[in-house]
């Protein structure tokens, strides 16, 4: 009996004890040690830099050591045409420019993304930055000016500030020419004088470009005519072989492009007509590309990366002619064959562009001789007088020009042949 009740007692004790224990204030007990967290000594401490934009893209790194140099690119590295002709370009500085790192970033819009990622690029500290596309020129600019040790190129434009920000390009118009007296023969040979050209942007660019085509059109096919297609793109491959199509069922024989694929040969391909493709070396591969004019940018990247590394090089206006060998129209470079385009087109033509392009990489035939008096435009008004020339101003710009870039007869004329209107200015 006292044994039982002494259990009752001790069970009572027990269950108090759990009740205060499960209801009172826990126990304290000592807390449980935290990772030891790395030290930032003060020689490691990150350098303070302004806020990182928020950008789409992924932005490459530099190589420490290395000369960096950035290339940013309007469409894929891989596109065919403009693109993968900067491309290569970037691979032969990569391979031929002791000491240097190169990186790239693609399909770049123009306008606000192209800013940040400019502003991006100097942020991880390149050393030279290429822009690849018209439209990047105000961007660039910008930045620049945010970012003084730093060399910007710009492919294309016509801005400078004569400090940190440059312009080049290639004189271009002068294979355009040449192409327009291949395409003028073969559309002269086939019966039918009509010709195509797909525009990107209403700029002094391709203005400039479309005339020199017309004029070499007009040299080999004098009742020839020109008509144009804007498609307000530099890559998009389903606008261009919209473009393209629109030119060929409208009559077109031949058509030309401005832009970055080789629409205009495929579609010939389909229609049994003729396309001139642009850019690249290897855009013209069908049976139905007459000839392509393209770039080779190698030797003058890697000049330009020579001279801003040493410190030589200065900013301003670059514009390089075919005797810089960053010039080629397929079908007449060393090493290159006829196109089947062009087997059956009378000799003296074949010969007449041979003398041109061997004049042309002499230096004796140039941009300023594409564009020479007397010139007449699509009204039959005079351009250019009997014994004048363009001036690169005049390439460059739509009238009046720039503050510091002044035109006399400026770029916003369709030369004889050309039955389009031309684009509004904005």
């Amino acid at each position: 009996m006292k044994t039982n009740k002494l259990w009752q007692l001790i069970s009572i004790l027990c269950i108090a004890v759990f009740v205060l224990s499960a209801c009172g204030a826990p126990a304290t007990e000592a807390p449980k040690p935290e990772a030891p967290k790395e030290e930032v000594k003060p020689t490691e401490a990150p350098k303070q830099e302004a806020p990182k934009e928020e950008t789409k893209f992924q932005i490459p790194d530099v190589e420490q050591g290395k000369f960096n140099i950035a290339f940013v690119l309007i469409g894929p590295h891989n596109d065919g045409g403009w693109s993968q002709a900067h491309f290569e370009g970037l691979d032969y500085v990569e391979k031929n420019v002791e000491g240097v790192h190169t990186a790239y970033v693609e399909n770049v819009p123009e306008g606000a993304d192209s800013e940040q990622v400019f502003r991006s690029l100097s942020r991880k500290g390149f050393n030279l930055i290429f822009g690849t596309s018209f439209g990047f020129m105000d961007p660039m600019a910008t930045v620049a000016e945010e970012f003084p040790k730093i060399m910007y190129v710009h492919i294309s434009g016509f801005k400078s500030n004569l400090k940190n920000f440059g312009n080049l390009f290639g004189a271009m118009e002068s294979m355009k020419y040449m192409a327009g007296m291949v395409a003028g023969a073969r559309a002269k040979k086939d019966g039918n004088p009509k010709l195509g050209y797909m525009a990107t942007f209403p700029i002094p660019e391709e203005l400039r470009l479309g005339n020199a085509f017309a004029l070499g059109m007009r040299k080999t096919c004098p009742e020839c005519t020109l008509d144009v297609r804007w498609i307000n793109t530099w890559h998009d491959p389903v606008k261009e072989k919209e473009g393209a199509a629109s030119l060929f069922d409208a009559g077109a024989q031949v058509v030309f492009t401005g832009a970055d694929t080789p629409a205009p040969a495929d579609v010939a391909q389909e229609k049994g007509k003729w396309g001139i493709t642009y850019d690249w070396s290897g855009s013209c591969k069908v049976e139905r590309c007459l000839t392509a004019p393209y770039w080779n940018w190698g030797a003058i990247y890697a000049q330009v990366a020579k001279d801003v590394k040493a410190g030589t090089y200065k900013a301003g206006w670059q514009y390089f002619d075919a005797d810089t060998g960053g010039l080629g129209l397929y079908g007449f470079m060393e090493g290159q064959k006829p196109t089947k385009g062009m087997e059956d087109l009378p000799p003296e033509v074949i010969q007449q562009v041979k003398d041109t392009m061997a004049k042309a990489l002499k230096g004796e035939f140039t941009r300023f001789d594409v564009f020479s008096g007397p010139i007449k435009d699509a009204s039959g008004k005079e351009i250019v007088p009997a014994g004048q020339k363009f001036e690169q101003a005049d390439l460059d710009q739509f009238p009046p020009g720039a503050d510091n870039l002044k035109c006399k007869y400026c770029m916003y004329w369709w030369a004889e042949g050309v039955t389009a209107e031309l684009p509004k200015l904005q």
